[in-house]
């Protein structure tokens, strides 16, 4: 597996935009597509956006769709949620995972980070 690290969490007006990173160390990073999950308080987990091993394909939740942008670095080992058009319902703890088997949707994930937290203000 890889081990993971998210950053760029953190409090921001309605309308505003942060980055997130998820950076990646261990076994070769293009073995794995990404996934960014979030999760608010009372709320189950939400897959947010996903790409595949060399970024050519990416999916996105319709809640974030046209808002967030997922990108990867594959030299860097680092992948990227941009998100623009911040909303007080993006607020949650969000979290990458990896997977390495392939599946286009994954269902489990054998990596995970420790999760960032991103608050929108209304």
């Amino acid at each position: 597996q890889v081990q993971l690290v998210e950053s760029g969490g953190g409090l921001v007006q309605a309308g505003g935009s942060l980055r997130l990173s998820c950076a990646a160390s261990g076994r070769a990073f293009s073995n794995f597509r990404v996934v960014w999950f979030r999760q608010a308080p009372g709320k189950e987990r939400e897959l947010v956006a996903s790409i595949s091993r060399h970024g050519f394909s990416t999916y996105y939740a319709p809640s974030v769709k046209g808002r967030f942008t997922i990108s990867r670095d594959n030299a860097k080992n680092t992948v990227v949620l941009q998100m623009s058009g911040l909303k007080p319902e993006d607020t949650a703890v969000y979290k990458c995972a990896a997977d390495d088997s392939g599946l286009a949707f994954p269902t489990s994930f054998g990596s995970w980070g420790q999760g960032t937290q991103v608050t929108v203000s209304s």
